[in-house]
């Protein structure tokens, strides 16, 4: 159950304009077809405002151009502002400053007093952690790494030595930075570790999933930009170079040397292999592979494997499909000729 906040409120906070009643008191957030009166829903197609109607919420997120007649907060981008509009209801629980007595932390660790270390938690020498940054429990936190302010690490999150963290970052559990990348050289008496001894950048408001990991360089800086956000189980490899707001859907690998630039789109169960670069704006579609050192260019739209643009990849999906009856057809035509052949 979320605070008690009122539609005018809502609407300030919004920097919207609102119709109906003002006074309404909102306590929480839910879909169109189960919100009750005391529930704020959204708008976000034209399928939902055909059931608009049907829907008991108390107030709607809707765009400009949804019809008047009930109490609505009329907003650019509803599902955008629904999202504010939860921060709102449900506000982050207060940081209580302070480590648990439980805590390991090194004579050297500068913490700021503003921030939280929870049950269990190991903190390595010289470690520095920011203002208001939350430390879960059991989370180990290696030698030298830098951790900004306002951050949150569930518990269970394990930062190896020397990682870089920006303000804001969001890490949840089981997530691992800087572990060895997989380098290996071959030799004549098998494979021997090529020593993995560069670092991992994450920059500011980046938000890494469950159980996601993300290598150390083998030599230079694994690098994850501003903004980017990271789904559950997402690997990103030794010296890839994440650029600025790029999101990463789950289950998605990606080989050492990938470079993935601004705004890129990656879509789940997608390979990508070494030294690839997807460019600025690029979207690569569920479930599709990136040859080693291949290029998708600026805004492209790729999927299969091996990936390929959106409609040669239709195209193609469309001629399998008529397969079993070409193949029928070619049987047909074979027995006309051999019957032709024989009399």
């Amino acid at each position: 159950m979320g605070e008690a906040v009122r539609v005018d409120e809502i609407a300030r906070h919004l920097k919207a304009g609102f119709e109906g009643a003002g006074d309404l008191e909102i306590i929480g957030v839910a879909p169109l077809e189960s919100a009750g009166p005391s529930e704020i829903a959204f708008i976000g197609s034209r399928k939902a405002a055909a059931h608009a109607d049907r829907s008991s919420a108390g107030c709607l997120l809707v765009t400009h151009e949804f019809p008047a007649g009930r109490t609505v907060i009329r907003v650019d981008d509803p599902r955008g502002g629904l999202a504010s509009v939860i921060a709102l209801l449900y506000p982050r629980p207060p940081l209580t400053p302070g480590a648990h007595p439980t805590a390991v932390i090194a004579l050297d660790a500068e913490i700021a007093t503003s921030a939280a270390i929870g049950a269990h938690a190991v903190i390595g020498a010289g470690v520095r952690i920011g203002e208001r940054t939350s430390i879960g429990a059991s989370c180990s936190i290696g030698a030298g790494a830098r951790i900004g302010a306002d951050c949150m690490l569930h518990p269970h999150v394990t930062i190896y030595e020397h990682v870089s963290i920006g303000d804001r970052a969001v890490l949840h559990s089981g997530c691992v930075l800087g572990a060895d990348g997989f380098g290996f050289v071959r030799g004549p008496d098998g494979y021997r570790k090529f020593p993995q001894i560069g670092r991992v950048e994450i920059g500011a408001d980046v938000e890494i999933g469950a159980n996601s990991c993300i290598d150390r360089a083998a030599l230079g800086v694994t690098r994850i930009g501003d903004g980017v956000k990271l789904d559950n189980l997402v690997h990103i490899g030794h010296n890839c170079s994440i650029g600025r707001h790029v999101v990463i859907a789950a289950q998605t690998g990606l080989s050492g040397g990938v470079v993935v630039e601004d705004y890129a789109v990656i879509g789940g169960q997608v390979g990508i292999g070494d030294k690839a670069r997807i460019e600025t704006g690029a979207v690569l579609g569920s479930g599709c592979g990136i040859l080693t050192s291949k290029i998708v260019r600026k805004g492209q739209v790729v999927w299969g494997t091996p990936a390929r643009p959106l409609k040669e990849h239709l195209e193609q999906l469309a001629s399998l499909s008529r397969l079993p009856k070409l193949r029928k057809e070619i049987a047909e035509l074979e027995k006309r000729l051999r019957d032709r052949e024989t009399g």
